[in-house]
């Protein structure tokens, strides 16, 4: 028998159908029981991609809370059994019995629901639940009395499930089934010769059921029959079929409903007493039955896991006669789950130059709830440029709807609350942190819009300067800003013969010792540049002014000196010619601009303002002014002319060099 049914085993094995592929739904049938490692179909193949592709995009299996029975071979691209499958355990008589998961890709994300059907194999032999079975029975009992048998209990389905019963030796009682709505059969023995207690008052009798399934398997119970004297009537009930209805919430000790039924017979075998038989395993666990006909709750019941049980309830006098009735109870849902939120493929980070409607997160909601209880609704926080959208049932998916920008926010905490229609509502929540990463969206802007700097001359060459400072609001190497020094030219010579720029910090270098007599001023251009790619910049004019340094002598051109004498004028004078009574001393800067020239007192002398006569024929003047512009200390003077030839000096702001005389008068 072992190796009939392993052939048959590997028989189903090959008769792995994939049964369709279209729009995405992926469907195989394989039998129950197969082996680890055995193949459910090439799913690489039938989701029309190759096994590298499969491997790149990161291809797994999601089955939410759901046990791993499939698993996924990467290398190969197949589907194989991760852990052996028992219908029975897995599905118990519903129809048809599936697997339902989802095979997630990335870059893009994709989502491919797969049904795997499992089909049953006949590895279960129908089962009674009691070994032996007692029954009195009155030996008055007419023919056609029925007596209710326990049913035989066979996990599989179909042909393989349970198909007949025997009864052995069948001189006084044959057997009838009744097909209930439920898929049970009803097993009822009728006595079809009357009983003599006189002649056997003890009997026994095999009940033997049977399945359809190859090989054929079977299970017994053994009936002790005891004849007992006279008793003619049997119980009858009041319906043959009750309806009652209870909450999942409902306490132990609820009453659910009330049964009765009624024996014409007088004294003891007139007394009914109720029992439970022929349900579901587990059902005598929830319910039990009083003297009284009270079916009561006695366990937990959950309207997710069933929502209605049938009940058989056997009504049995003193004599032995019985009749049944069934009770159907309907479980009532409250709300009592709250959607059960599963991500299936999320991005840790996103671009802040996607599109709208890039997805970034997909995932699945379910709520076992049934009607308003379990339709769902799912929301995000607000004020964030995302959106959550129904894709199919129960999916959902996390898409931007709107521009993202870094530099404004360079991270998002996504809250998904997802709450059902039951009253009160219940809800439940998942959080998701995003990145968003940087795009070199900005270009480097330096903090002023022009800059100005000024260097002695005669400086030592690679003297810094100054520092020019760009700032870029990108992140990483896209906010990395180097310094460049345009090409330009001063004089018809390239600027960077005259300074350089230093690219990591912006600090400015003389490359030459400056010339105030030669060279007063230049400017050029900077550009600064990020590090993104392509590289983005920004550039800002610098102009140089040189500041002039005592570094020439003067040179007397009148009078004439000859030898090592010191010559003295001879001065008319602010008194008639002769020499001046007091001493002044002053200084004039002359430039190549004859227009302009500087003059300064010193303290030595009297802080007069002189007006002079250029021929030297005029006379000198003095004009004291104490509180004239001449009383602050080494100010420069501009001389403009007064008419007739006479020169006024006045304070200047600006220093011109040239040869510096000093005139000494007496």
């Amino acid at each position: 028998m072992c190796d009939r049914t392993m052939r048959r085993q590997v028989l189903l094995f090959f008769s792995v159908l994939c049964l369709s592929s279209a729009l995405g739904q992926v469907s195989y049938s394989i039998p129950e029981e197969m082996a680890k490692g055995s193949l459910v179909g090439n799913i690489a193949q039938d989701l029309g991609l190759d096994v590298k592709r499969l491997q790149a995009r990161r291809a797994r299996i999601h089955t939410g809370d759901s046990a791993e029975y499939i698993q996924l071979n990467k290398e190969k691209g197949l589907l194989i059994i991760k852990e052996r499958i028992d219908r029975e355990a897995l599905c118990g008589q519903t129809t048809p019995c599936a697997l339902h998961f989802q095979i997630a890709l990335e870059s893009p994300i994709e989502i491919f629901p797969i049904t795997v059907e499992i089909t049953d194999i006949n590895d279960n032999a129908p089962t009674f639940q009691k070994e032996e079975k007692n029954i009195e029975i009155s030996e008055s009992a007419v023919i056609g009395s029925k007596f209710m048998l326990e049913n035989a209990i066979d996990p599989d389905i179909g042909l393989n499930g349970l198909q007949s019963y025997t009864l052995k030796p069948n001189d006084n009682f044959i057997i009838k089934l009744h097909s209930q709505s439920d898929g049970f059969k009803k097993v009822e023995m009728i006595l079809q010769k009357p009983l003599d207690r006189e002649k056997q008052e003890f009997t026994s009798l095999l009940l033997t059921a049977v399945d359809g399934g190859e090989p054929q398997r079977s299970g017994t119970m053994q009936i002790h029959i005891t004849v007992l004297d006279a008793n003619d009537n049997a119980p009858v009930f009041t319906q043959t079929v009750y309806k009652a209805s209870v909450k999942e919430n409902s306490l132990k000790g609820t009453i659910i409903t009330k049964v009765s039924a009624s024996d014409a017979d007088k004294g003891s075998n007139g007394e009914v007493s109720y029992t439970i038989s022929n349900s579901r395993i587990g059902t005598s666990k929830l319910f039990r039955i009083t003297e009284d006909g009270d079916l009561i709750l006695e366990g937990p019941i959950d309207f997710e896991k069933a929502r209605n049980y049938e009940i058989y309830i056997e009504a049995v006098d003193r004599g032995g006669l019985s009749d049944s009735s069934k009770v159907i109870i309907d479980v009532g849902d409250i709300n009592d789950n709250s959607p059960v939120i599963n991500m299936i493929s999320s991005s840790n980070s996103v671009g802040e130059d996607s599109p709208s409607n890039t997805v970034v997160a997909v995932m699945s909601v379910n709520d076992p709830d049934s009607e308003e209880n379990g339709k769902v609704r799912c929301v995000i926080n607000k004020n964030i440029p995302f959106t959550i959208r129904s894709t199919s049932s129960n999916f959902y998916s996390l898409v931007t709807d709107s521009e993202l920008d870094r530099e404004r926010a360079s991270e998002y905490n996504i809250t998904v609350t997802c709450s059902d229609e039951g009253v009160p509502s219940l809800s439940s929540s998942v959080t998701l942190t995003l990145q968003i990463s940087d795009v070199n969206d900005n270009a480097p802007f330096f903090e002023r819009s022009s800059y100005e700097a000024y260097i002695v001359e005669n400086n030592t060459p690679g003297l810094s300067i100054f520092t020019v400072k760009a700032r870029d609001a990108d992140w990483n190497q896209n906010s990395r800003v180097s310094y460049i020094l345009e090409d330009s030219s001063v004089n018809g010579v390239p600027v960077s013969s005259y300074v350089s720029v230093s690219a990591d910090s912006g600090v400015i270098h003389a490359v030459r010792s400056f010339d105030y007599e030669q060279i007063k001023d230049f400017h050029f251009r900077v550009k600064a540049q990020d590090g993104g790619s392509p590289p983005l910049s920004s550039n800002v004019t610098v102009k140089i002014l040189i500041q002039d340094q005592n570094d020439n002598p003067p040179q007397v051109l009148y009078p004439v000196q000859t030898g090592g004498s010191l010559v003295a004028e001879m001065v008319p004078h602010t008194l008639g010619t002769g020499t001046l009574q007091h001493v002044y001393n002053y200084e004039v800067c002359r430039t190549n601009d004859s227009r302009k020239s500087d003059c300064k007192f010193g303290r030595a002398g009297s802080q007069n303002v002189l007006i002079m006569d250029p021929s030297s024929t005029g006379t000198m003047q003095r004009i004291q002014n104490e509180k004239s512009i001449m009383d602050e200390p080494d100010f420069p003077l501009e001389r403009e002319r007064a008419g007739a030839d006479r020169i006024v000096f006045r304070k200047v702001a600006d220093i011109h060099d040239g040869a510096q005389l000093s005139l000494f008068l007496s």
